[in-house]
């Protein structure tokens, strides 16, 4: 996967770049600037508060896990912490815009570290409905929600490698035809996402009105050890998530020198921070405090659910 995304960027950072000499001063003009992949400078505030929020949230997801264990979130730790990464390069283009190798390394961090997001809810909903004993209300086996759906996320993002691999090439004609195919990968990736969303809905709905005892929690139990806590919280990360697909989506239809491509603000508001709630929310609704295993101790060996009396 790693060189097919260093393709598409190469592609990328192709496409931005005519055969011009680079300008003298890159702080001038940098929207007009051919040797700028952003087409403009990144703020060092905007980039330190939000590195400072990723990597405070990788950490305290991090300790959740220790804490109440659930190892299989380990991607979304991961993901977090490469986030981060991504994030911090952004300090390297504001001091050079014309870094081709910085900008690869942040627009791969950047780019690649949501798939993480993506697969820690497709766990948690195979967990959660194994969980429940509910999957007759699931229209896919719980073991194979994540496989299905990470295999399309695999394949969305091979068609964008081959788009980005086409716009390497100084035929115009191929060159649109990349960037088409670079648009069809996102706007897969997307439909792909909205699925599994509607899946996670009508899932819901099928409890709620074909098993009250599941709904409603017989025997009930506190907000804090209730499924459908949980159950809200991955909602809301798929909100998240889909703010930020439809986000790059159109933000690609514009073109690389497009309205949102090259205002900052809008990367933060649109992508970065609901990307951001996506991932914080399982800091206080850490899947492990929830999710069972089926001899009633929680996903943490040797630590029971409910203290004995």
């Amino acid at each position: 996967m790693l060189s097919l995304s260093l393709l598409a960027l190469l592609g990328v950072a192709q496409a931005a770049r005519p055969g011009l000499p680079p300008p003298g001063d890159p702080f001038i003009d940098p929207y007009n600037d051919p040797y700028n992949p952003l087409r403009y400078i990144p703020s060092n505030v905007l980039t330190g508060v939000s590195f400072a929020l990723y990597f405070t949230t990788a950490t305290a997801l991090a300790l959740c896990m220790r804490k109440w264990g659930a190892k299989w979130m380990l991607c979304l730790v991961i993901g977090s912490y490469t986030f981060s990464v991504g994030l911090a390069l952004r300090f390297g283009l504001t001091k050079d815009p014309h870094s081709r190798g910085i900008y690869i390394a942040e627009y791969l961090f950047v780019v690649l570290s949501p798939c993480a997001f993506l697969a820690a809810d497709y766990i948690i909903l195979g967990r959660l409905v194994a969980h429940l004993n509910a999957g007759q209300y699931l229209f896919i086996r719980p073991g194979r929600v994540m496989k299905i759906f990470l295999a399309s996320d695999l394949f969305s993002f091979a068609v964008q490698a081959c788009g980005g691999g086409m716009s390497t090439t100084n035929d115009p004609d191929k060159l649109r035809i990349g960037q088409k195919l670079f648009l069809t990968g996102l706007a897969l990736q997307l439909a792909s996402f909205a699925l599994f969303s509607a899946l996670y809905i009508v899932f819901l709905i099928r409890v709620y009105k074909s098993a009250p005892e599941i709904w409603h929690h017989d025997p009930p139990v506190p907000w804090h050890r209730n499924w459908k806590t949980l159950a809200a919280a991955l909602a809301l990360s798929c909100v998240g998530i889909l703010i930020r697909s439809v986000f790059r989506t159109i933000e690609l239809s514009e073109g690389f020198r497009g309205h949102l491509a090259t205002t900052e603000s809008l990367f933060y508001g649109l992508d970065t921070y609901p990307l951001f709630v996506a991932v914080a929310i399982y800091v206080p609704f850490w899947p492990g405090r929830f999710i069972t295993q089926p001899n009633g101790e929680d996903t943490r060996r040797g630590s029971p659910v409910e203290e004995k009396a």
